[in-house]
């Protein structure tokens, strides 16, 4: 057998590993991953230690690969998560979460919000990183669910769907900002390029989330757990029925609500404007770098959420929202991490590489090739950004043999990688934690099957445009 031949073989068997421990026995989704991890690793030839070769590099072991792997997944994820729910909770608890819900569905009308909430992710995720995003808008989901009795699993799905392509699609987002620079594409045409192709992904993404929105029908409860029961019709709420519900309440004043959301947002966008207007480094540079990192924007709207919501409930009782709030994201984090280290695994062990070489071999139409790459490594590496950059790094060498306008492959590396969002996709679980979603089956239906559906649509604009231009 070869070594290339083995690598593939040990990818396949750890997630069939992974998949029979989640759906048919006791072991838990994190120890699962772990084991499948391990699997991959060992059955791919690495070691379980590091290894100092003779020109004194180091070769990382499967160890060190797993830890790697979950530490760096939380570097970036665990702090933005902690702050998140915390700042949800007050949102919840001050009633201020309901009175965005009834403004928003006020604005938009009945029978819109999942079209709405797609809209709103799909600008949103173009200054803002997508796992960044769900955790700030996970209340105003949870809350449009309660207030009007739809199934908080369409309508966080259809916002999931919406960030999900412009964070893969849209520059000035890593991604396919740095597949436009290997393929020497204007990144102008890029943004224009990505964001036309999104919006047909878009549409049908949102019938098919309204669609398993009543096939998954699960509402949020106020203690912060789920009930899931089969559809009905009558559990839709009318606009009279929802009138009647905000003349009951006494809700804080709609902008103390908005602003824990709105001014994190705007400084996530400030950012991004002036990294990519690329300003000289200056006093001015450096103080927006700082409140504009996801970090301490998030906490910014916390505090924000603390002084303008509850600033006058006593001291123990804002503490106890928040330390209820935290208390359930820790499995998330757990599970989150350990999604990180399988991706690692395979990144490390070079199972990634070896993909990549392999469809460059296929007699298929050239578009679809950075395509199935970008597939095959969101699929292996659970990273949209990794699966575009290394698709482009790929096919950047064949460009001239591929006989395709360029800014088409670069946006096939950006579709493929939109391609498969599963078990080592930090925000697969950051998604099914924030909203409920434990069965594995379930988890496949909607983040699985919504980023499928966007890439299939996608492949086949590109095909139809690369057969025209």
């Amino acid at each position: 057998m070869s070594e290339s031949t083995r690598m593939l073989l040990g990818l396949a068997l750890g997630i069939i590993l992974m998949i029979v421990l989640v759906s048919k026995t006791k072991i838990h989704t994190f120890i699962a991953l772990l084991l499948a991890s391990l699997v991959t690793a060992l059955i791919g030839g690495m070691s379980p230690v590091d290894i100092t070769l003779a020109d004194g590099t180091v070769k990382t072991g499967l160890i060190t690969a797993i830890q790697d792997g979950f530490g760096n997944t939380l570097k970036s994820t665990g702090i933005i998560i902690g702050l998140g729910v915390m700042m949800g909770g007050i949102l919840e608890k001050s009633g201020a979460a309901e009175k965005l819900a009834y403004s928003f569905i006020r604005a938009v009308g009945k029978k819109r919000e999942e079209w709405a909430l797609a809209i709103t992710g799909w600008f949103i995720s173009i200054p803002v990183f997508a796992d960044s995003a769900i955790v700030i808008f996970a209340p105003l989901c949870k809350a449009i669910s309660r207030v009007s009795g739809k199934s908080i699993i369409g309508l966080a799905l259809a916002m999931a769907a919406g960030l999900q392509l412009t964070h893969s699609m849209v520059p000035p987002t890593p991604g396919p900002t740095t597949a436009a620079s290997m393929l020497g594409v204007d990144v102008g045409s890029m943004i224009l390029l990505g964001a036309a192709l999104s919006i047909p992904m878009l549409i049908v993404a949102v019938f098919y989330c309204k669609w398993i929105g009543k096939r998954i029908y699960q509402i949020p409860l106020e203690d912060g757990t789920f009930e899931r029961k089969a559809f009905r019709q009558e559990y839709i709420k009318s606009m009279d029925q929802l009138s009647q519900i905000i003349d009951q309440k006494q809700l804080p004043s709609l902008w103390a609500s908005m602003a824990p959301i709105v001014v994190p947002l705007v400084l996530i966008l400030t950012k991004t404007v002036v990294d990519f207007l690329d300003m000289e480094q200056g006093f001015f540079y450096q103080a927006i770098s700082l409140v504009g990192s996801p970090i301490v924007a998030l906490g910014i709207g916390t505090v924000l959420a603390i002084y303008g919501l509850v600033a006058k409930a006593p001291n123990k009782e804002v503490l106890s929202i928040m330390d209820s709030a935290i208390k359930d994201t820790g499995i998330i984090m757990l599970i989150t991490g350990a999604g990180g280290s399988l991706g690692n695994v395979i990144k490390v062990s070079g199972i990634g590489d070896v993909l990549g070489e392999l469809v460059l071999t296929f007699p298929i139409p050239s578009v679809l090739i950075p395509f199935i790459i970008a597939a095959l490594m969101r699929i292996a590496l659970g990273s949209a950004t990794v699966a575009i950059t290394t698709a482009a790094s790929l096919s950047a060498p064949i460009l001239s043999q591929l006989g395709v306008n360029p800014i088409f492959l670069a946006q096939a590396c950006c579709v493929g990688a939109i391609s498969f969002s599963y078990f080592n996709d930090s925000g697969f679980w950051v998604w099914n934690g924030m909203f409920g979603v434990s069965e594995l089956k379930d988890q496949l239906r909607c983040k699985t099957a919504v980023s499928m559906i966007m890439a299939g649509v996608g492949v086949i604009e590109l095909l139809i445009l690369s057969l025209f231009i």
